[in-house]
């Protein structure tokens, strides 16, 4: 039985699987990578550490298949989105280290063009909004400042982009290329003629000659050389953003459908079918793959830090040595005594968009132990997908009737009971937790042929546990109230 390897490329490491025709992981290996953080605000990455942890993981998993005897039929990659990576396509050197989707430093550029009156042209084109999160004015920020040269030998892309050039070869024949989930993402991309626009382009200033070909999120994108990709020669034959990923891993591909992916931050997707709406205050318009011609939009609301709050507990305050401490200790007290944690440690996202709000915490008192702050933590992912649902209901005209839970942080029973509650929905959390991973696997394996559809390809999909609503109407609302305070006092800091 053969096999799809799945590249997993996130902001905090890069995981390899194999999945099998069954939907199960048969070897999985992870590392690490650093986090650069030069100024306050501002979020690197080194590409080449990227691709170290991608080459060493892709190496540990496929000795284990070769051991086993199991062959692999494709490979696909999920990426953290957003991010900018600019290199030499003549000898893969990097002009400058990636800016991560989480950085802040082009904060006062979008101010500059919203004052311009620019953001109803990208609003219109791409369904964003003008916000330091997206790739565009990183770039610009790049050429700008004079730290890259926009010459003819500069390749730009997310971070699938990156790694499927190296696999296919580098600088000695490597593929150049992305899909719409990626393209869309980046404020360059026409959500309606699925195109680079050139009025974009001109807006930023980015040549067209940097930017990657736009291929179908699956579908053969190239062939690893052996020597770039652990002696495997197979085609790379799926690549979706990590959110579009798990939408897909999550089988939710009638419209209406909603996942929450909690991860280093979250982000809710609803499915929209094949056309999408006129852009919606405080949500994102997105692709979420493209089948052959057929394309599906998704509409977006994006939680800047869930799982980082996590790790700053972990590496900023020393309060836990390990992630999964998290939800034990929130489990340790029932409540939290009236803290209120708002992790707006760069910025806030969906629905509010504010680049200058800044992470707060309230309500502190002599009383105040590490399990209450850990357990406040716990809750403001909650009370974030909350208010994102909120607005996606507003927006869509339509009530979910539950929600698909994945990412690391959704393991915690905690965290999926208070979510349930304060959405008032059941959340479903699936036997496979690697939904992101899964759903590249699925989009490389279909059109390779290991499944029929993607009808086939989840039939798989089984619930691991259900949570239903058992908090008080009464108490939900007291609580939402006091949490839409503590955003308020979060909002506008730093400007």
């Amino acid at each position: 039985m053969p096999v799809v390897l799945a590249i997993d490329a996130g902001t905090t490491g890069v995981r390899t699987l194999a999945i099998d025709e069954t939907g199960l992981r048969r070897a999985w290996a992870y590392r690490e990578f650093p986090q650069h953080f030069p100024r306050p605000g501002w979020v690197e990455h080194d590409a080449d550490e990227i691709w170290t942890a991608t080459v060493e993981t892709l190496g540990d998993v496929a000795e284990r298949l070769d051991r086993e005897g199991v062959t692999v039929a494709a490979i696909g990659i999920t990426n953290q989105r957003e991010t900018t990576v600019v290199w030499d396509r003549t000898n893969g050197a990097l002009p400058h280290r990636a800016i991560v989707w989480q950085d802040r430093r082009t904060a006062i550029r979008c101010d500059q063009l919203r004052d311009s009156d620019v953001e109803p042209l990208v609003r219109a084109r791409t369904g964003l909004v003008l916000d330091p999160y997206f790739s565009g004015t990183k770039l610009e920020w790049l050429f700008t400042t004079g730290e890259v040269d926009a010459g003819p030998d500069l390749a730009f892309g997310t971070v699938d982009s990156w790694i499927l050039w190296r696999l296919t070869g580098g600088a000695e024949g490597g593929v150049h290329a992305t899909d719409p989930s990626n393209a869309s993402r980046t404020l360059l991309y026409d959500l309606d003629t699925l195109a680079w626009s050139d009025e974009l382009l001109d807006v930023f200033g980015v040549p067209r000659s940097c930017l990657p070909v736009v291929m179908p999120s699956s579908g053969r994108f190239g062939t690893t050389r052996p020597d770039c990709a652990a002696g495997l020669s197979v085609p790379v034959a799926g690549i979706a953003g990590d959110q579009q990923a798990a939408l897909f891993g999550q089988a939710c591909f009638e419209p209406g459908i909603t996942k929450n992916t909690y991860g280093t931050g979250s982000f809710v997707l609803m499915n929209l079918g094949d056309a999408h709406p006129d852009p919606v205050e405080g949500l994102l318009t997105t692709v979420a793959w493209q089948l052959g011609d057929a394309i599906t939009y998704a509409l977006e609301g994006a939680i800047f830090v869930t799982g980082a709050a996590v790790q700053w507990l972990r590496d900023g305050l020393g309060i836990i040595t390990e992630a999964a401490e998290i939800g034990p200790l929130a489990e340790s007290v029932p409540d939290t005594g009236g803290v209120v944690l708002v992790p707006a440690f760069t910025g806030l996202g969906s629905p509010w968009w504010d680049p200058y709000a800044r992470g707060t915490v309230l309500g502190l008192t002599r009383g105040t132990g590490r399990a209450h702050l850990a357990r406040a933590v716990v809750e403001a992912m909650a009370w974030q997908t909350r208010d994102v649902v909120d607005a996606m209901t507003a927006a869509s005209g339509r009530e979910i009737t539950e929600l698909r839970a994945d990412g690391g942080a959704s393991v915690m029973d905690l965290l999926c009971q208070l979510q349930a509650d304060v959405l008032d929905v059941p959340v479903r959390r699936p036997a496979v937790q690697e939904t992101t991973a899964l759903g590249a696997a699925y989009l490389a394996g279909i059109a390779e042929g290991v499944w029929d559809s993607p009808a086939d390809a989840a039939s798989a999909w089984t619930e691991e546990a259900a949570y239903t609503p058992a908090m008080p109407a009464d108490e939900v609302a007291r609580r939402h109230v006091e949490w839409k305070r503590a955003v308020e006092r979060a909002r506008g800091w730093a400007r």
